[in-house]
């Protein structure tokens, strides 16, 4: 079997490849081992809920969204635009000041309780607020010293509260509680949520890679397991194809053993869905903000509140998510129990719908930070979010350079 493009992989990062190849006109052939399109991002529909594996959301405003996706198709189900801290205190609210107005008595009142830690916040986000004559934000970011986020945060002075804060919210974003990630990719992210509120697509977030997907049409060729990739030969199970370029677009992991590419360190996840008769009116995320967390969770947050379609009539969704990894508490009890503490609420009747342990969430962003690592690795190509920057912006965006790699024939 021949032809032009060989894609292995229909993650985002493969569906954007392809895309693009085929609208330039090149033969192009996707071969994805799974029954289904997404890689990492997928859904299942269990007993009338929507469960994703593990808890994803999409940012609209990712410029490689805005530009590729036809966002106002997926129905966005946005969050509120802020996060509920549980402190010493209780339950404290910090919301966007012009997002999320009906928040700002709340987030003042909060505020008010800290103001060098405010300061500090401001010291730390500075980059972000200045003007940027002729640079990008790259560029910008770029300006800053290339060490972790723990240190960064630790040279602006942001401690206290409001460094917990900040600390458990990057711990469900980046899948780290160490500050290991580079501060120079945490305040992109930081920049993001600025510019955009978090949301689910109302048919689940596996709606994203199916809208990819649909122009392709049989190009997709799923349950085609790749067993070795030689050259510009790939073998699967039911027969070799040749190409003139193969595009090697999988998990870092799978990449590493296909191609012997150098690939990073990944970051585990567990999420636990939970059915419940009953949920707090709240569409926040909620963190553990006091010195000590009592449990295992990054995050919760009552789904339903803020995307119903993933819910039946009747009943909510809640989910809970913990790190994984060797001594980590990924017990459902911890976790429900943990869940309902973050939430305010009693867990009497909730009932598990799903859980999803994945190992190889999110590729690790060290410091020296390095946000475009090459695609071109020897007569092969290798794109995915763990050539870019560990995100949905990244994987689409590593796809587009690798399909302008094979049209400009550059590394």
């Amino acid at each position: 079997m021949q032809t032009d493009v060989v894609v292995v992989g229909a993650g985002l990062a493969g569906l954007r490849c392809a895309q693009a190849l085929a609208a330039a006109g090149r033969e192009v052939v996707v071969l994805e081992a799974s029954d289904r399109v997404g890689g990492r991002i997928r859904t299942d529909r269990v007993d009338g809920f929507l469960v994703d594996h593990g808890f994803q959301l999409l940012n609209p405003a990712y410029p490689a969204v805005r530009r590729w996706v036809d966002v106002d198709a997926l129905g966005l189900q946005p969050f509120g635009a802020g996060v509920t801290a549980r402190s010493e205190r209780g339950l404290e609210v910090l919301g966007h000041p012009f997002r999320s107005p009906g928040l700002l008595p709340r987030t003042l009142t909060s505020a008010a309780r800290h103001p060098g830690e405010v300061a500090a916040v401001a010291r730390w986000a500075a980059p972000l607020a200045r003007p940027r004559p002729g640079r990008s934000l790259s560029e910008v970011v770029e300006r800053r010293p290339d060490v972790d986020r723990r240190t960064a945060l630790d040279r602006a002075g942001v401690d206290g509260f409001l460094r917990r804060v900040v600390d458990r919210f990057f711990a469900g974003v980046l899948l780290e509680d160490d500050g290991s990630t580079a501060d120079r990719f945490a305040l992109l992210l930081t920049w993001m949520f600025a510019r955009g509120v978090p949301a689910l697509p109302r048919d689940g977030m596996a709606a994203l890679p199916a809208q990819l997907a649909a122009g392709l049409g049989d190009r997709v060729r799923l349950g085609r397991a790749v067993r070795r990739v030689s050259g510009t030969t790939v073998e699967t199970d039911d027969g070799t194809w040749s190409a003139a370029e193969v595009v090697v677009a999988t998990g870092a992991p799978e990449a590493a053993a296909l191609t012997g590419v150098d690939a990073p360190a990944t970051k585990g996840v567990t999420t636990v869905w939970w059915s419940v008769p009953d949920a707090p009116d709240t569409d926040l995320l909620h963190v553990d903000a006091r010195p000590t967390p009592t449990g295992p969770l990054v995050n919760t947050a009552v789904v339903s509140r803020a995307a119903p379609s993933y819910a039946p009539p009747g009943r909510h969704l809640v989910q809970g998510s913990a790190l994984l990894g060797p001594g980590r508490d990924t017990g459902e009890s911890s976790m429900r129990r943990h869940a309902g503490d973050l939430l305010g609420t009693g867990t009497s009747g909730w009932e598990v719908v799903a859980r999803h342990d994945v190992p190889h969430a999110l590729p690790a962003q060290p410091v020296p930070y390095n946000a475009t690592r090459p695609v071109r690795h020897g007569d092969v190509l290798v794109c995915g979010d763990h050539r870019d920057t560990g995100s949905i912006q990244g994987a689409l965006v590593s796809g587009q350079r690798a399909a302008a790699a094979v049209l400009e024939g550059r590394p």
